[in-house]
Parts: C-alpha cells; structure tokens; sequence
C-alpha cells in the first residue's frame, strides 16, 4: 500500500462506520431478557476472570475506562468490534450453514449502490491505479443448478488501501456496485487488484494495538454479499494467493477456502475465477 496525501483518519473512519452503520436498513432483534442475562453475565464473568488472572491495577483498570470512552466518543466501535470480535461471531453462525464459507462484513459496507448487468465494469475513476482484474464465476444453488438474477453486491479497496465513503478524495461509490447474474447464474466484474491496508491506527484502536505490539494490517480482499430470493445471503471475502499478511490477518477472517488464485490474462489483467454456493432460506 502506498501513502497518499490525503489519507484517511481513524476519526473520520468511525465516523463514516458509525454513521453508515445506523443508517443501513437492520432487522432489530427482540432478545428475551433470559437470552441478555445469560450472556452479559458471561461476558462479565471473563472479564472478571481476567483481572483475577492478571492481576488488574487500579491504574490498569482506570486506563481501560478511559479507552473505553475514547472508543465511544471517536466512533470506533465499529470499527474495533468488525476488526477483533465479528469472525468468532462469524464462525458460530457458520456451524448451521451449507454453501460457500463466510466471512466478516468489516466497517465499510454502504447499501444501495449502483445496479449493474452481469459483465461489468465497477465504477471506477479515469485514471483509476491498480493491476486490472476481471473477477468471473457462476452461482448456484446446493444441488448445482444456476441461480439466475443473483445480486453481488461488491466493494473493495483501491491500489492505496482506502475505500470510497471511508477517504477523501475517493468519488462516492468507487469500486463498488450491484452485480446481477444473467439465466445461467454467470457474472464478469471488471475491477482493479485491491491492496492490503493497515487500519485507522491515530486513534484509540490504533493506540491498543501500539501498547499491545500487534501489526495492524489486513490482506487484500474482495468483499461481498450474494443473495437471491429464496436462498440465504453470503457474506464472505475472497482473498488472493501469495498475498502479504494472508498468514496473519489482524481481524484473524481469512480461510483457505477464499483464496483465489489470479492468473494473467494475456492482455495485462489478470483473470480469477470463483463459484458461490446459495442454500435455501
């Protein structure tokens, strides 16, 4: 990942996660009080487990007060839960689901982009820099029949690492959109290689990584949502083979069954290939 002048801040980051997160349209669940009491007192428990463990100061425990309040105040809740907690939630979901493997969502969603046909280039800029990539596949159902008009709702970084709606400078819905597969489930998305991207690290969540001497790093990836009437949505990242921090992904998502192996083109891109598997709702 190169530098940019205008790199984007952890603040504005939370920001633009907080903000993207209250407005994305969410069924609220209705816990049973039983259900909250049950795992609020667990997670209590840890936590009291670990201070007994470790022997927490009152100065430990009053530095982590204030991290805590710094976390809320600069919108990064988002961010630190999506990066440290979301692939166990994940992976407890995935116990109870067929098809192609998940993975986390992460902070940069944004809803409603543009809809475009089965072969398709993303919205890009002019001068957009990167290796172009066509990313191409087909999605079925469990028993290998096409699903037709499935969406791919695609988003990914650019050659610097940042993502449209999270960075200034970036035109609103760069390297984003709506891919819908034709009769045979087919799709042909047109983009550019993302680069791996350290995360916001001038902010409190950077500043716990800094103490705690973690890289903060994650691979390139491609992320997406598939989803189809009847079947039940996928979202998942596909990684790519040979990729810097692949082994030691700071938000620990990555699979071995969502690399993909680009191969040149013979016309300057490279080509990837991958086929999503929808289970019924």
């Amino acid at each position: 990942m190169t530098t940019t002048e205008h790199a984007p801040t952890a603040a504005g980051s939370g920001s633009s996660a907080s903000e993207a997160f209250r407005a994305a349209a969410r069924a609220t669940a209705q816990v049973p009080p039983e259900r909250v009491d049950e795992v609020a007192r667990a997670v209590l428990r840890g936590v009291h487990q670990a201070i007994r463990e470790h022997d927490v100061t009152y100065a430990e425990f009053q530095a982590a007060k204030q991290w805590l309040m710094d976390v809320g105040e600069g919108g990064e809740w988002p961010l630190f839960l999506d990066v440290f907690v979301e692939h166990v939630v994940e992976e407890v979901a995935a116990r109870s689901q067929d098809g192609t493997k998940g993975s986390i969502q992460g902070p940069y969603y944004l809803p409603d982009q543009e809809t475009l046909p089965w072969q398709s280039a993303l919205p890009m800029r002019p001068d957009e820099q990167g290796t172009p990539l066509v990313f191409a596949g087909q999605v079925r159902d469990l028993d290998g029949a096409p699903v037709a008009g499935a969406e791919l709702d695609i988003w990914h970084a650019d050659d610097d690492g940042y993502y449209s709606g999270f960075a200034p400078d970036i035109p609103a819905g760069n390297l984003r959109g709506v891919v819908v597969s034709d009769g045979q489930g087919r799709f042909e998305i047109t983009t550019v290689q993302p680069a791996p991207y350290q995360i916001p690290t001038d902010g409190p969540t950077g500043k716990l990584i800094s103490a705690a001497n973690w890289h903060a790093w994650r691979p390139a990836h491609l992320h997406l949502m598939v989803r189809a009437p009847g079947h039940r949505t996928i979202t998942t990242q596909l990684y790519f083979q040979g990729g810097e921090w692949l082994d030691s992904d700071v938000a620990e998502a990555t699979k071995p069954e969502l690399v993909l192996d680009p191969r040149p083109a013979g016309d300057g891109r490279l080509r990837a290939t991958y086929d999503f598997v929808l289970e019924r709702a």
